[in-house]
């Protein structure tokens, strides 16, 4: 669903869609408050890491019920290195809307019950160009994958920018293509379900593409892209 609001400009007024949280109230809390207590709950259940400071994380997308204590787990890590994170790319499988390709939004923003989120408009222009990258918000409007991730970042990291992608129809090599060229000062957060009920695994795309990078195994563990 889209929310449909004028901005305005110097030549006038301008509308602008930007989606409303889909799963809110479903896959996790709808009420700011009751949201950023279970969140900080959550974080607050892991154990302190090692300072360690991961360059790409994996997380679950279920609901908080579910999977919400895995998914603080990858989040934890990030805490350490919150002040320097800017830029998030979130990638996960679309689930609702076919996609030939990966899809990137238009909107300017996401919005949660914990606020906006804005995008990072000269990283998505950075990506515009591949032929396997389309921009649409129709795939984004009702998808859970990315949205659930997005409290546990504006609880860790509180301001950033947001690159969310949603992997349909593509092959492993496009998705590492991507990252690469999104590397540098950004972490990633890789979101997938390890397997549905039907046996099918919804993170075979983005698997292999959490390896495939410019980097060697030193830099992987690195968010501050030196």
């Amino acid at each position: 669903m889209l929310r449909q609001e004028r901005c305005k400009n110097a030549s006038g007024f301008t509308r602008h869609d930007e989606p409303l949280p889909a799963v809110a109230g479903q896959f996790y809390p709808g009420d700011p408050d009751l949201l950023r207590t279970q969140v900080l709950e959550l974080l607050a259940d892991v154990a302190a890491s090692q300072h360690v400071t991961p360059k790409a994380l994996i997380a679950p997308h279920a609901g908080y019920a579910y999977s919400g204590r895995v998914a603080a787990a990858a989040f934890a890590t990030l805490r350490d290195s919150a002040h320097a994170l800017t830029r998030v790319v979130l990638i996960g499988p679309a689930h609702y809307v076919a996609v030939r390709g990966i899809a990137a939004p238009t909107v300017d923003a996401f919005d949660t019950p914990l606020g906006r989120v804005p995008m990072d408009v000269g990283a998505l222009s950075k990506i515009a160009d591949l032929q396997f990258v389309i921009r649409a918000d129709a795939p984004h409007a009702p998808e859970h994958a990315l949205e659930v991730e997005l409290p546990f970042l504006q609880t860790v990291l509180g301001s950033f920018q947001v690159v969310p992608l949603l992997v349909g129809d593509t092959t492993p090599q496009d998705v590492a293509h991507v990252l690469r060229q999104l590397w540098g000062a950004t972490c990633r957060i890789i979101t997938a379900t390890r397997l549905h009920g039907d046996g099918t695994d919804d993170d075979q795309c983005l698997r292999p593409a959490a390896t495939d990078s410019p980097a060697d195994e030193t830099d992987r563990l690195s968010c501050d892209g030196s």
